[in-house]
């Protein structure tokens, strides 16, 4: 079992642990595609993600470094930052990383092996480029301390305690990066939580909330009753009503510097798993009144 010391690498590539082979690598892909710099406008979040993704395929795609990680040796050869000189082009990364050819190696005529030639050897694929992952902390704020700032006191690696001040107007979501304060010169970041218990979620001024409505109810449309901060209220959900709709509870939010902020709700359709016999005949009937292009799955089909 992965060691809970140290950076969960199944967890940067989105795995259970023990995942096999092949969906390690379709994880790093799919993963590597989603955070390479190139495709997300050099964002350092991005940078940050790619290279913790990178160096958790470098070391579970690797039984030796792999077998050391489990058993609690996380240390590396070297602290110097594979990346330093920029990043790779990411079909580029993927050719090198996966012991692909180049498009330029497949085009050369010099490169393809006469027919009654034949390799004497396969050269290995070059190991992924890798690098110490960072440190994250989870930080959970109340709303008057997201909203007027505060000190968090957080533990470093080495038993260190500092005071992070957090900006004034902060929300759920926002990652603070604490620059060279981990091992190795590598950033801590500390990830912010401003939740209630009843489900609201504060950003900067703004209260966000998500409703859960019965299909049946937003089509017809009906009244829910929200939590706010000042208390519940009643909200009017409008006929025809679609799932991801946006609606505005004014001067519902938060207070600063004479600005009020407001609610903002965002209705989900919410379909019950399984029909009673009457449910499913209603629902086929309305399929049967729908003017769209849909029709029913054949029986052979479900």
């Amino acid at each position: 079992m992965a060691p809970t010391s140290l950076a969960d690498h199944w967890a940067a590539l989105g795995l259970e642990p023990g995942a096999d082979a092949e969906t390690l690598k379709q994880a790093f892909r799919r993963q590597a595609r989603r955070w390479h710099p190139d495709l997300n406008g050099n964002d350092p979040v991005a940078e940050e993600r790619f290279k913790r993704i990178n160096e958790a395929y470098a070391v579970l795609s690797d039984p030796r470094r792999r077998q050391a990680w489990e058993a609690g040796d996380g240390r590396r050869d070297s602290d110097d930052d594979p990346f330093a000189s920029g990043f790779p082009s990411f079909e580029t990364y993927l050719d090198q990383l996966l012991g692909r050819r180049t498009p330029e190696e497949r085009s050369s005529p010099q490169e393809r092996p006469a027919p009654d030639e034949r390799p004497t050897t396969t050269a290995a694929a070059p190991p992924p480029v890798s690098r110490a992952g960072d440190r994250e902390t989870l930080v959970r704020l109340t709303p008057q301390q997201a909203l007027e700032g505060t000190v968090v006191t957080l533990t470093l690696a080495d038993g260190l305690q500092v005071e992070v001040p957090t900006p004034p107007g902060c929300g759920d979501g926002w990652r603070l990066r604490l620059e060279g304060v981990a091992p190795g010169g590598h950033d801590h970041f500390l990830q912010v939580e401003v939740r209630t218990d009843d489900g609201l979620r504060i950003d900067g001024l703004r209260v966000l909330y998500r409703l859960d409505v019965a299909a049946p109810a937003a089509a017809l449309g009906c009244q829910a009753v929200v939590p706010t901060l000042a208390g519940p209220v009643r909200l009017r959900i409008p006929p025809g009503t679609s799932s991801g709709r946006l609606l505005r509870l004014r001067g519902r939010g938060l207070e600063r510097d004479g600005q009020r902020g407001d609610q903002i709700v965002e209705v989900r359709l919410t379909l019950p798993e399984r029909l009673s016999d009457a449910e499913e005949a209603l629902y086929r009937r309305l399929l049967d009144l729908a003017d769209g292009d849909t029709m029913p799955l054949s029986e052979d089909l479900r």
